[in-house]
């Protein structure tokens, strides 16, 4: 429980405000729009082996690193790119994680070209529709599950792992309702029967980071 007395999962009960803000209005939202998408896909694998809090408060660093997070442009990043975001503090400044974060890009316009959203290629292993899920323990939680194999399936909404007590799911429902049934789910389905590439696992997770690549 924090000041405010509002019941959150155990993780966003620290004395953190940017954590907090983003337990409140980002974790778990659905996201269909492709930059963001992107940008979580990269931030995930940059977050292997740190904790979330120290990519969070490197946003903006990896924004501006990585060019708003435009996947067309990240993949054309070259050697000289790579040697700029080794030396840039704002980031994290690991060499497997930089170059995961260009080969994925280059992966996310391959399926593009080979006739699959990526978007609609994530979204396509829940068939579209977000699963709600009400653990009433922290204890009762899985690590992983089928579907959720990669964290970033949790943070984009396609995934809500929340405790049945945060206080989130009860008053982010309707506008859950909402963006799902903007969305269409038989495109999704599609997408799963004709995408045949997928994220690299060096993308996926890339190695453990250290103090050093801060």
């Amino acid at each position: 429980m924090t000041e405010d007395r509002r019941p959150r999962c155990h993780w966003a009960s620290e004395n953190d405000p940017a954590y907090l803000a983003y337990h409140d209005d980002e974790w778990g939202v659905p996201l269909r729009e492709e930059r963001q998408l992107f940008e979580l896909l990269i931030l995930e694998g940059a977050q292997a082996g740190l904790s979330w809090s120290a990519i969070l408060h490197r946003r903006d660093g990896y924004r501006r690193a990585f060019a708003g997070f435009d996947p067309r442009r990240v993949a054309a990043f070259g050697p000289d790119d790579e040697a700029r975001l080794l030396a840039d503090t704002g980031i994290i400044r690991n060499r497997a994680k930089v170059a995961a974060a260009i080969g994925n890009a280059r992966v996310w316009l391959a399926l593009r070209e080979a006739g699959t959203d990526p978007v609609d290629h994530l979204w396509s292993f829940v068939s579209g529709w977000p699963t709600q899920n009400a653990w009433p323990e922290t204890g009762e939680i899985p690590s992983q599950t089928d579907v959720s194999m990669a964290s970033v399936e949790t943070v984009c909404g396609s995934c809500d792992e929340r405790r049945s007590s945060c206080s989130r799911p009860a008053w982010w429902r309707s506008e859950l309702a909402r963006s799902c049934a903007a969305s269409s789910a038989s495109a999704a389905c599609e997408a799963r029967a004709t995408a045949t590439a997928s994220f690299s696992s060096s993308g996926r997770l890339p190695s453990i980071g250290s103090p050093n690549d801060m």
